[in-house]
């Protein structure tokens, strides 16, 4: 592992409609005998990041009284109160990390599978590019429901196009955003501040930032290394079944 210090932001605040548990945040939906956020907290407390901030919304005494009880020390919280995207979600920890020299390591609380092995390579990838921002991306069988790794002729990124906005020659691709990043504090927080909500869901996309530090000259990539298994994000009853087929076939 690289010796540069970083912080870690989880995505928690979800309602998780599709999931079928209307009383139950979406993190707190068990997989594998363990809530959703309980294996990304596992992650993250095997990485040992100076700083772990959960961002909160739907049910969050629940959700707090889950990650408390697990007692992995010092964590703190955020609350999104009305859920207006990611973009919105991470604009939350401001306050906590505005000031903060270090990067900051976005995950999300629905993506169950990431190994600490995939996460400390792409840390390490961006390291050693020498990057702004980085997205870990994968090529993905399905990649509908995801956002697009958008790039240009000579294979670098220009931006990631959520499903819904994306046009259909945009829908070929097969490589897709994962939700997670790498990013320099000093560079996360005035990018998210530029980010409008005009598209086809009025939300505050964090994907947006990647467009933003582009052209603000920073450097941005998108690694493509992890298996898509791993990566996937749990939004419905589907896709529980899945994840439970993966970690029992590993």
């Amino acid at each position: 592992m690289a010796d540069n210090k970083y912080s870690v932001v989880i995505l928690a605040a979800g309602k998780g409609r599709r999931m079928k548990s209307e009383e139950l945040p979406k993190v707190l939906v068990p997989l594998a005998g363990k809530p959703l956020i309980g294996h990304v907290l596992g992650l993250t407390n095997r990485l040992k990041p100076e700083r772990t901030v959960l961002i909160v919304g739907f049910h969050k005494e629940k959700v707090v009284e889950y990650v408390n009880s697990l007692g992995m020390g010092k964590i703190d919280y955020t609350i999104q109160e009305e859920q207006l995207g990611t973009g919105h979600a991470v604009s939350m920890t401001e306050p906590m990390l505005g000031d903060y020299s270090g990067s900051v390591l976005i995950l999300s609380g629905d993506v169950p599978l990431l190994t600490q092995k995939t996460v400390e390579t792409f840390i390490n990838r961006h390291y050693s590019n020498k990057d702004d921002i980085s997205v870990l991306s994968a090529e993905a069988p399905e990649p509908d429901g995801y956002g697009r790794i958008v790039r240009d002729i000579e294979g670098n990124l220009l931006e990631i196009v959520e499903q819904k906005d994306a046009s259909e020659e945009e829908k070929q691709i097969s490589e897709i955003n994962s939700g997670i990043y790498f990013v320099k504090a000093g560079l996360l927080y005035p990018a998210l501040r530029k980010v409008k909500n005009n598209n086809a869901q009025g939300e505050y996309y964090l994907t947006d930032i990647v467009d933003v530090i582009r052209k603000e000259g920073g450097r941005i990539s998108a690694l493509q290394f992890a298996d898509f298994d791993e990566l996937q994000g749990i939004n419905s009853q589907e896709d529980l079944e899945r994840a439970l087929l993966y970690i029992n076939n590993k």
